[in-house]
């Protein structure tokens, strides 16, 4: 029987990545919401979805479908972070399952509050964690997990990505709204190192600014110097000419490449949900503590292992 979906964020930059997904795990999109009407895009995929730019218009519309027996079955999330938890809220109560971009919250306390929402209602809710069905994520984890268990490995993470002055006029360059670098940047990074690696042991920062952020964190099977970074300033000097991203994760100095293989991991992440196997709040928690811990830690330079990359950052 093919499920009924409704999508909120529609016009947002991931959104066609949920819109492929709906397509070709074989629902139907209902209905779509978001304030900003660029939504064309809907076109490509479910033209006749309905489409709301005021939120009481679209709480209506699938209250309507409800009683009339076609009532949503997923609602697909992609709207700012500080977002999140209001709209699972309102899936959930509208009686469908959730599923949430990342980060799924901004505090451990809202993940609390979920927890009771879905005893309440009995309904759930799933996260994107794409990164974890990413093969070569997937092969690492492996390899760890059939390696010495006392092993700890060495792992460097560096992510060097340019916005432009959009980004700080934006929901996204609001530390309220968006959580900060780390976690609106770097939070699927720490749940992918998690997941290989094991559960956290020490978190330390070395840097927290608008613009980048740095630390150190023990994991059970390994030691991770990260930087992050959105200015353009603070690439490294081995970027080659022209280049405005570099992204490098290295375990034990040997390169994790895992730049391709995305476009169908929104698929895959939705199909997981079907199946029963979608990734839930017990799951996202240990990385909305770590990230939570990142916005308001005391910075701690000579404690931990820096970075190679964080010389400009510190500047």
């Amino acid at each position: 029987m093919t499920k009924n979906y409704a999508l909120i964020g529609a016009a947002g930059y991931i959104a066609p990545r949920h819109l492929k997904a709906i397509k070709e795990t074989g629902g139907n999109l209902a209905v779509a919401y978001d304030v900003n009407d660029s939504v064309g895009i809907m076109d490509s995929h479910f033209p006749d979805a309905a489409f709301f730019t005021e939120f009481e218009r679209f709480d209506a519309h699938v209250a309507d479908l409800h009683r009339a027996g076609q009532g949503i079955g997923y609602v697909g999330i992609c709207s700012p972070n500080y977002l999140h938890k209001s709209h699972m809220s309102f899936a959930l109560r509208a009686g469908a399952d959730a599923i949430c971009e990342k980060p799924l919250v901004l505090a451990p306390s809202d993940i609390d509050d979920l927890e009771a929402l879905e005893a309440d209602t009995g309904k759930r809710i799933n996260s994107i964690l794409q990164l974890r069905l990413h093969q070569s994520i997937i092969a690492l984890r492996d390899k760890v997990a059939n390696g010495p268990k006392d092993k700890v490995y060495d792992v460097d993470l560096g992510y060097f990505t340019s916005r432009g002055a959009w980004y700080h006029a934006s929901w996204k360059g609001l530390a309220h709204k968006s959580g900060g670098i780390a976690t609106n940047i770097g939070v699927h990074f720490y749940d992918m190192l998690s997941f290989v690696f094991g559960p956290v042991r020490d978190n330390i920062v070395h840097h927290r600014g608008p613009d980048a952020a740095a630390g150190y964190i023990e994991l059970e099977q390994a030691r991770v110097r990260w930087v992050l970074s959105i200015n353009r300033d603070h690439l490294p000097p081995h970027t080659p000419a022209g280049q405005t991203t570099h992204r490098s994760i290295t375990v034990e100095g040997e390169e994790i490449e895992f730049s391709g293989g995305f476009t169908d991991l929104h698929t895959a992440s939705y199909q997981n949900v079907l199946d029963g196997n979608g990734y839930g709040l017990d799951v996202v928690r240990p990385s909305i503590e770590l990230v939570s811990h990142i916005r308001t830690a005391p910075i701690e330079l000579g404690r931990g292992e820096q970075h190679p990359d964080i010389a400009k950052v510190l500047c």
